[in-house]
């Protein structure tokens, strides 16, 4: 890996003088915002150039590194009403290289600011959740893992996330590799002048209007336990983690985001055999809102990995995990945490037959009922209540039902579903029965003709 090298030539005279060159000091600070919705990081650093009275020459290599260099851009922190960054230009037969040109009434040190976009950063949000014993709150542990494939090492930065979709003309990670002129895919003309002049404007593309609108979060000191400050520009949600973090390419790095505690979820167990097969499914849910002890911001896409406490030393078991999509303030989730062993629903059919026949004028059968009686076993091997949510689903939407048993609450879904909804006490088992029947045929049209 090559640093990115930037070298001052400063002269006084026009550009036949003496060159004198300076190596400039390490970065002062850096600021990165990264997309989670395109390869693109916006990288903001500021640096103290000393300077002279006259025309400067700036040298910006950035080789082997992802910087789209069309999106280069420079600005003096002081004095910038007598210092103009005039232009940057890439000269010719020279790889990967940059020089500004800057016309200065003042000499000495100076902060400037220089900015680019890059690739090959990313990062993404995970979470854990902790249940509570009877698993009616959860402690709710979110982090955000940034890796950096860049090429560049970015020590002790500013690190900021955005949540929002961002409409790419060029994809960043292609304009890093164009080959010189840079501000153009074509190849290189013959007559092509010496010096390549791109003004500062014209390399700003739509993506600096965006930058431009996330302001600047202050940092703390290192040590300090991390915090993230989150704030809404628009369809954008921004996120910054507090203080500065060193991100070394070619590694990943885990920070902490937030850590609400006591967070009201609802556990709930379903089966439905069209949808999930011969297992029970077990749902967490909740909503992002202040009365779940959130609702301070959108929550970013990821993956939540539920354990619960089991004793008094906070020891843990795994529950299951989901991913889930951005979950903005207000909404509510419910997360499929899987197949379960310790929550079991049997349908069993206990008869099968036919009445009711119709026939025709010729003695043929043009109408019948079908009766299917079915007995469902409920068991709950577990130290805690449970609710079970049970559907079931039939190949005909004309029929009747009979429900005999502990059935708890019925209700019917649609045409051709129902669903009951039992409270399955710790340790505990139920059965409950329904009486089928389906219309066919000429029985169907003395279904519909009753039920008008």
């Amino acid at each position: 890996m090559k640093k990115i090298i930037i070298v001052l030539m400063m002269l006084a005279v026009p550009v036949l003088a003496k060159v004198d060159l300076t190596t400039l000091p390490a970065r002062d600070s850096v600021q990165l915002t990264i997309y989670n919705s395109a390869d693109i990081t916006l990288a903001r650093e500021s640096r103290d150039l000393t300077i002279r009275e006259g025309l400067n020459r700036l040298q910006f290599s950035w080789a082997n590194t992802l910087i789209d260099p069309t999106s280069l851009e420079m600005m003096a922190l002081a004095h910038q009403s007598d210092i103009d960054v005039m232009d940057l230009t890439f000269p010719p037969r020279v790889r990967e290289l940059g020089l500004w040109n800057i016309q200065s009434e003042v000499s000495g040190k100076t902060p400037f600011e220089i900015s680019y976009f890059t690739s090959g950063i990313s990062w993404r949000a995970f979470y854990m959740g902790t249940l509570s014993e009877n698993e009616s709150k959860m402690t709710l542990q979110g982090y955000v893992r940034v890796t950096n494939n860049s090429g560049e090492d970015y020590e002790n930065a500013q690190v900021r996330m955005v949540v929002g979709e961002i409409n790419l003309l060029d994809q960043i990670s292609m304009l890093a590799q164009r080959q010189y002129p840079y501000g153009s895919p074509m190849p290189i003309p013959k007559a092509f002048r010496e010096t390549e002049t791109l003004s500062r404007k014209s390399n700003t593309r739509s993506l600096g209007m965006l930058a431009d609108g996330l302001m600047m979060a202050e940092s703390a000191p290192a040590m300090m336990a991390k915090d993230v400050m989150k704030e809404s520009l628009s369809e954008y949600q921004l996120y910054s983690i507090e203080g500065t973090e060193t991100i070394s390419n070619g590694w990943s790095k885990r920070l902490p985001s937030f850590k609400p505690k006591d967070v009201p979820v609802k556990n709930l167990y379903k089966y439905e055999e069209r949808m999930y097969g011969p297992n029970v499914i077990r749902f967490l849910s909740f909503k992002n809102d202040k009365e779940h002890e959130l609702g301070d911001s959108p929550i970013p896409e990821g993956v939540l990995k539920v354990y619960r406490n089991v004793d008094a030393q906070s020891h843990l078991a795994y529950t299951g995990q989901s991913g889930f999509k951005y979950i903005p303030v207000g909404e509510d989730v419910e997360l499929n945490l899987g197949a379960v062993g310790n929550v079991v629903v049997e349908p069993k059919l206990m008869d099968y037959k036919t009445d009711n026949y119709r026939f025709d004028g010729n003695g043929n059968i043009k109408g019948w009922d079908e009766i299917r009686t079915f007995k469902v076993e409920l068991k709950n091997t577990r130290e805690i209540p449970v609710k079970l949510e049970i559907k079931r689903n039939f190949d005909s939407s004309y029929w009747t039902i009979k429900n005999e048993g502990k059935y708890g609450e019925y209700e019917k879904i649609d045409l051709d579903t129902v669903k009951y909804t039992i409270e399955l006490a710790a340790r505990a088992k139920k059965e409950f029965s329904y009486e089928l029947t389906t219309y066919n045929g000429s029985r169907m049209d003395e279904f519909i003709k009753a039920n008008r």
